[in-house]
């Protein structure tokens, strides 16, 4: 029982250092345009049944609750937190954030489509928007060279005004991408997400149609970490890993007792 302690007890020290991982992470993203945090969560490991509920205790009573014995915990995944990050007015014409649900679509350089909130766009040498890394938006507008002035509404329609012109032509139009389950998306780094089985497709479309959210120029959505709700989560995350520690401690302690006086 007590080799079976020190396993169980292993299993919650293992949990409790990647919970303090996840919550590291979001500390150290807690400055990072469009950022979602994330939320480790756990599940039990397989039981050892000794003796089953309502197994025959006698020749007419049966067991009410039964033993069972637990092996542990372990991390079953993480979920990610899509709630609206708060909004920073940059007055940046190309500087653009969702205000609901969506993610920009962005063209990786393997030819794929990516997907981030993170609207921190520029533009590139012919003119192109693209991202900080330089993967151009998609659709991909292309800004006329000589433009006084960009203007891009809410329901992603981008005008430019050119020299020696009163009124702003239209260019082109930002589509933002939904899905069914945005928390299966899965993050690849540089801000960006992939889709996957779990996010089911990409559900293309104009900006506040169909449960997609408007587009705000001159605005860039701020992480949604809260550092307050993560330092009290890792003050109880290493409280909790002591106590396995000390769990451990205690298990060994025994080990060593029954071996000297056993």
């Amino acid at each position: 029982m007590t080799n079976a302690a020190l396993h169980v007890a292993r299993t919650g020290l293992d949990a409790q250092n990647a919970k303090m991982r996840v919550i590291a992470n979001n500390l150290a993203n807690v400055n990072t345009t469009g950022f979602k945090r994330d939320r480790a969560q756990f599940e039990t490991l397989a039981y050892q049944a000794i003796t089953a509920p309502g197994a025959p205790s006698s020749d007419q009573n049966k067991y009410a609750t039964g033993l069972n014995l637990g092996s542990g915990v372990e991390v079953m995944g993480t979920a990610r937190i899509d709630t609206q990050g708060s909004m920073q007015t940059t007055g940046n014409a190309l500087d653009l954030a969702i205000e609901g649900n969506g993610f920009f679509q962005v063209l990786r350089p393997d030819g794929s489509t990516a997907y981030t909130r993170d609207g921190n766009f520029s533009l590139s040498a012919e003119g192109t928007i693209v991202t900080t890394d330089g993967m151009p938006v998609q659709p991909q507008i292309q800004i006329p060279d000589g433009a006084q002035s960009i203007t891009i509404a809410a329901d992603g329609t981008v005008s430019a005004q050119l020299q020696g012109q009163t009124e702003a032509n239209v260019i082109g139009k930002l589509q933002i991408a939904r899905f069914v389950n945005p928390a299966g998306l899965q993050a690849v780094g540089g801000n960006l997400l992939i889709e996957t089985g779990a996010s089911g497709a990409a559900q293309a479309g104009d900006a506040g149609i169909d449960g997609r959210g408007n587009i705000r120029q001159g605005n860039l959505e701020s992480s949604n970490v809260n550092i307050v709700e993560e330092l009290v989560d890792m003050i109880e995350t290493q409280r909790a890993y002591e106590i396995n520690s000390k769990m451990i401690k205690a298990t060994d302690e025994m080990l060593q007792y029954a071996n000297q006086n056993i």
